[in-house]
């Protein structure tokens, strides 16, 4: 008697999970960056070759990323504002979504502004006022407002440096700017209707292609994070970092607290299981770690949001990128308030119920000055400014910056897939079966992911 084949699909060895390999080079970049600190410059000041390999892998990293963003944000938000009239409610989704960047900012605003006041890290830190200097550059509330209006189609800056009477001129986009121009080109395909539909089409492709060479990109990230991790470790070590050490304990504790008990918290009242949202978001959450930045990560926060949590394709192709550039728990919330706190306190300049408020008010509305780029510099600067705290203080944070980065860069993406979730279940839209079988860490594992 013969019987039918069952077809049993093999799991693949752990040693071939991205996630086992993030973590791996992780442990090795931590090693090889503890080496090259070892070994330190040679006898002319000059970096070891260990150093200079460590950098430059995670600079080469980085630079892939960020090459490929323009376009991915371009096409990402023409296509997701062209798919919103494919849903019944989408102002309402529109309106929901920023209502629930403001709530979550508003409550890590607290968790730091609380964390300040109780940790105290400005009176007990151990740096010296030797160590203050003014950023080379500062946010205004100005800058941010003529930061809105686009410079050119593109978002390109230009910007020069003089380094040992030389010139040298590099470009760079703007991401709020490139986020402006990506709503009124989607905005404007929409209302011209069906002379728009080829460009639409075109638009489609063009997505399709950048995030196929973007998993391809994101398929280095071990290689990469052994140059990210390793250089950090290797330029800043431990005796920076303990100087600062009541400082980065506060940051650290409070992005701790808002991914480990506030996210949870929103999540089961919900009616949704914590777990399976750390499952689902983990590729994005690492990545985010690693790379420092939330628009570097964007093709994974935004495949795990739909493919391993259950958010429609059309919503998450729009709350995703929108929140990439814009919604940011640790560099603009936290990390802000803590740091406005410490430079008070290290300059002993008293901070009174007005200056917590304006802390909170800046945090929430201004949070996309920070354009979801590597670093929270201009985010820091425009909240002292605010406050009238001297900016100099920036230059006593800067040493662990890149540490501390890490971390906030990881709650943003958290919060980045947070928020399109929970807006997703409380309007009826969220596959609830695709959330509980969350399998975000095999996801990058899988041969038709490019295809996401």
């Amino acid at each position: 008697m013969s019987h039918p084949s069952v077809s049993v699909t093999k799991k693949p060895p752990f040693y071939r999970n991205f996630g086992f390999q993030v973590l791996a080079a992780m442990v090795v970049g931590l090693a090889l960056g503890l080496l090259a600190r070892n070994i330190g410059p040679d006898a002319a000041g000059n970096p070891n070759g260990l150093s200079v390999t460590l950098q430059t892998i995670g600079t080469i990293f980085v630079q892939l990323l960020r090459a490929l963003v323009p376009p991915l944000i371009f096409t990402a938000i023409v296509a997701s504002i062209a798919n919103l009239k494919n849903l019944n409610n989408a102002a309402k989704l529109v309106w929901q979504t920023l209502l629930w960047f403001a709530i979550t900012a508003l409550i890590a605003v607290v968790i730091g502004i609380v964390l300040g006041l109780v940790i105290q890290p400005g009176v007990n830190s151990a740096v010296t006022a030797a160590s203050a200097h003014a950023p080379s550059s500062a946010g205004s509330w100005l800058d941010f407002l003529k930061g809105l209006v686009p410079a050119n189609v593109l978002g390109l800056e230009a910007s020069t440096r003089l380094t040992n009477g030389s010139a040298s001129t590099s470009l760079n986009f703007n991401v709020l700017q490139l986020l402006v121009v990506s709503i009124a080109f989607g905005v404007a395909a929409l209302k011209a209707g069906k002379a728009a539909e080829s460009f639409l089409a075109f638009n489609a492709s063009l997505l399709a292609i950048v995030r196929k060479i973007l998993w391809w990109v994101i398929r280095l990230t071990p290689i990469g994070t052994i140059g990210l991790l390793g250089r950090a470790v290797d330029q800043y070590g431990w005796t920076t970092l303990s100087q600062l050490g009541w400082y980065a304990g506060a940051v650290y504790i409070g992005l701790a607290i808002v991914l480990l008990v506030v996210y949870p918290i929103i999540l089961i009242a919900h009616g949704l299981k914590p777990a399976n949202f750390f499952a689902g978001a983990w590729p994005a959450i690492q990545l985010g770690f690693v790379s420092r930045s939330s628009v570097g990560t964007l093709p994974v926060t935004e495949a795990v949001t739909e493919k391993s949590l259950g958010v429609p394709r059309e919503y998450a192709a729009f709350a995703v990128p929108l929140g990439a550039t814009t919604k940011m728990d640790g560099c603009a919330a936290i990390y802000p308030a803590i740091s406005a706190i410490f430079i008070a306190q290290f300059y002993q300049v008293p901070l009174g119920l007005q200056e917590y408020f304006l802390i909170a008010f800046v945090s929430v509305l201004g949070s996309a000055a920070t354009a979801g780029l590597t670093g929270a510099v201009v985010m820091l600067t425009l909240t002292l400014s605010t406050l009238g705290l001297p900016l100099e203080g920036v230059g006593l944070l800067l040493a662990i910056d890149p540490i501390l980065d890490m971390g906030r860069t990881a709650v943003n993406v958290a919060g980045q897939v947070l928020v399109p979730i929970i807006v997703s279940k409380r309007q009826g839209i969220l596959d609830e079966a695709v959330y509980y079988d969350a399998k975000g860490v095999e996801l990058l594992d899988q041969k038709d992911a490019v295809s996401a």
